[in-house]
Parts: C-alpha cells; sequence; structure tokens
C-alpha cells in the first residue's frame, strides 16, 4: 500500500515515494517530504542541469553539484535554471 506525504514542492497531500530515491539523511527527508508526482518533477529538472552544465553524474564533483541541487530545489530557496537555458519547443 503506498503512503501519502504532506509534499513539501506541491503543498498539498499526493502519494508518496515506494522506497528513499537516494541513500542517507536526505533520501530520508525526501520520502518523508516529498511526493512521486514532486520528484518527477526533479528528475526532470536534474536532466536539464546534466545536460546543460554538460555534467558527468559518476564524477563527485558533478554528484555533490546535483546533491546541493537537490537540497535547494525541495528544502531551500529552489534550484535556479542555468541562465544560458532556453526550453525546447
Amino acid at each position: 500500500m503506498a503512503h501519502t506525504v504532506n509534499c513539501i514542492k506541491l503543498n498539498r497531500e499526493a502519494e508518496g515515494l515506494p522506497a528513499p530515491p537516494y541513500p542517507g539523511d536526505l533520501g530520508r527527508r525526501i520520502y518523508e517530504n516529498v511526493s512521486k508526482e514532486a520528484w518527477q518533477m526533479w528528475l526532470q529538472h536534474q536532466t536539464m542541469l546534466i545536460n546543460e552544465y554538460r555534467l558527468t553524474p559518476f564524477e563527485p564533483k558533478a554528484r555533490k553539484f546535483l546533491e546541493e541541487e537537490m537540497e535547494k530545489y525541495f528544502f531551500g530557496e529552489g534550484s535556479e535554471k542555468p541562465k544560458e537555458y532556453v526550453p525546447v519547443s
């Protein structure tokens, strides 16, 4: 049975994730406070960051950057799009 969370991003009750999506304390906080829908929104944002900044996710520096952006996206002031970002039409 799926659990529900009071989603911090959507500001409403919604279906939660089936398991913590990330290791450690950050993953636990996301599991307890972020909905499936908001997690999908993050994955799209993360993909845009990876593409725009040409990150290699297995590199420690890139992983640290993405973790910091994830923290900001859900629990901070938000993760900004790169200034040069132009959405695909």
